[in-house]
């Protein structure tokens, strides 16, 4: 009786590394497959010179299907919704290399832009993985920091402040740093145990460090 007792911990707690392990291998396999897709659809954006869809149509595609990415998030219709997703996403970075590669200097800025976010998301997961701390205190900051971030960045567009643009860009590099800090960690530690979920918010984080970098860099080149 006392062995199995102190078996059992034994087993669930071997149990719950083998499920950690698996969201970690399934969530980096997946966010793989839908950067490599989410590359083709820009390639293809870019190719065909497809016009921006604009901010609300942006808005309504990127909401709509993350919310129906995370009613499904449990069943294979989730898998569909995440190529969706972020497939759409793709489309609208198009669009987006087209006008920067069309600067001087800007495949340079693209490429460096490209570099730093792999750099950027590698060593932070990568410090996330080997020293295993835990970033859930980082979670609410986060959260209040994107809204914030989110709703100045529309206020720059909408009332035309390149200034205000710049900082929002900034905010979110240093944002995403930190999701994607919160993510591997919220991963490692059994607090995200979907890797479908787990793949978008890395996803996010990336396109949004990529594309902020991507304003960022184009700026620095523009007044040089």
């Amino acid at each position: 009786m006392n062995m199995n007792s102190q078996i059992t911990p034994l087993g669930r707690a071997q149990a719950s590394v083998l499920e950690t392990n698996k969201v970690i291998r399934n969530t980096y396999m997946l966010l793989s497959l839908t950067l490599a897709f989410s590359a083709l659809t820009a390639g293809a954006s870019m190719a065909l010179n497809l016009p921006h869809p604009g901010l609300i149509i942006t808005l309504i595609g990127y909401f709509g299907l993350l919310f129906l990415t995370a009613k499904f998030k449990n069943s294979s219709l989730g898998l569909g919704f995440v190529f969706a997703l972020t497939g759409f996403m793709g489309y609208t970075l198009g669009p987006i290399l087209n006008s920067y590669l069309s600067l001087p200097n800007g495949g340079q800025v693209v490429m460096t832009a490209m570099g730093a976010t792999a750099a950027v998301f590698l060593g932070l997961s990568g410090y996330a993985v080997t020293s295993r701390k835990d970033f859930s205190f980082m979670g609410g900051f986060l959260m209040v920091g994107i809204l914030v971030a989110f709703l100045a960045g529309l206020g720059a567009i909408f009332f035309e402040l390149p200034a205000l643009s710049l900082a929002v860009s900034a905010m979110f590099v240093l944002l995403m740093a930190g999701l994607i800090l919160y993510e591997t960690s919220n991963i490692i530690h059994g607090g995200e145990t979907n890797y479908i979920m787990a793949t978008v918010t890395l996803f996010v984080a990336i396109f949004n460090l990529f594309t902020s970098l991507l304003h960022l860099l184009g700026f620095a080149n523009n007044s040089e």
